[in-house]
């Protein structure tokens, strides 16, 4: 048969797919996510996240030094504190649990990207992710709180801070915030896109976060909207917002291909508690290669447009791939 082209020439050997690959994960694109809480010696299991725990600040730094070998170089916290209150203020005590473990990581590892997840979720005693009158989610009041929220953790060393609560407005109020503060050069990294969705079913767990009435869809999208997703994540880059984000991930990589393609800042996406728990109890249970699986849809989520990807998986991809380098 004359055929002039022939793709799987392309295809042919494992080197030559890996001369012509397009897309790549590196070490350098992942964020790990790390849940700190209050007491010593804690180092207590997720039971619907194996292999994720809770971290007492002593067990963190181990846990740290165990990160940083294998060559993650970003992780973004969230608070699990034994305080809570309608207001939300241990989010911004500059004593808070966050703000210590950042003091403490960059103290330890002072090139180790720190990024403060900035919400009141899992400091108020009702759960939601703002201040709360008569049954309703206050926008503007919030504002105030999530702003004090960020100056504390760029003064607690934070290079990051990341609004995950989705009221309108919040990029600009904490931009303007920080700026005042004199924490200009602490990057946003905006929830821009952030839809109301199931797959954070184990985080509600990890970070005792979940609701004590009604739910989040008066502030987080809806998941049936896609053109939604261009005018928040306009609204935020008009507000200032450094890194865009898609929330979650492998159910929406067609908002991150939407997204990626209409703007031109780094976009992140979030692979969320459920696609880890899923991938997990499907491995436990020997249904599925784990490491084949976890790196197919850390590409797809490359593949779509993220630059950057946060991922429970991420030390054990930084071990795959490092074992992968050493076999070349």
């Amino acid at each position: 048969m004359n055929l002039t082209r022939r793709p799987r020439r392309l295809r042919r050997t494992a080197q030559i797919r890996n001369l012509v690959h397009e897309v790549d994960v590196r070490c350098d694109d992942l964020i790990y996510p790390v849940f700190v809480t209050e007491g010593e010696n804690v180092q207590s299991p997720i039971e619907s996240m194996p292999g994720i725990y809770h971290y007492s600040l002593d067990r963190l730094a181990i846990h740290l030094k165990e990160v940083w070998e294998k060559g993650v170089r970003a992780v973004i916290f969230f608070g699990v504190p034994d305080h809570k209150d309608a207001c939300g203020s241990g989010a911004y005590d500059p004593d808070g649990i966050v703000q210590r473990a950042l003091r403490m990581t960059k103290k330890l590892y002072s090139e180790m990207i720190c990024i403060a997840d900035i919400c009141l979720c899992e400091y108020t005693d009702h759960g939601h992710c703002g201040v709360i009158k008569d049954g309703e989610v206050l926008n503007d009041e919030t504002l105030e709180l999530l702003s004090k929220a960020a100056v504390s953790c760029a003064a607690a060393g934070a290079d990051i801070v990341a609004p995950s609560d989705m009221m309108d407005g919040r990029i600009g109020h904490m931009r303007h915030t920080l700026d005042a503060a004199g924490y200009a050069h602490t990057l946003i990294m905006a929830y821009s896109v952030k839809y109301a969705s199931a797959f954070y079913g184990p985080f509600r767990e990890a970070a005792d976060s979940a609701p004590a009435f009604g739910d989040r869809k008066s502030y987080q999208m809806d998941f049936r909207n896609r053109r939604e997703a261009l005018l928040e994540t306009e609204l935020d880059m008009e507000e200032g917002a450094d890194i865009i984000m898609v929330k979650p991930a492998l159910a929406y990589l067609d908002i991150v291909r939407t997204v990626s393609e209409a703007f031109d800042l780094p976009l992140c996406t979030y692979s969320v508690s459920g696609e880890y728990a899923m991938m997990k109890a499907a491995a436990m249970n020997g249904w599925i290669d784990e490491k084949r699986v976890v790196m197919e849809s850390m590409i797809a989520m490359k593949r779509a447009g993220a630059k950057m990807i946060i991922t429970y998986y991420a030390p054990q991809i930084a071990e795959w791939l490092r074992e992968e380098e050493g076999q070349r």
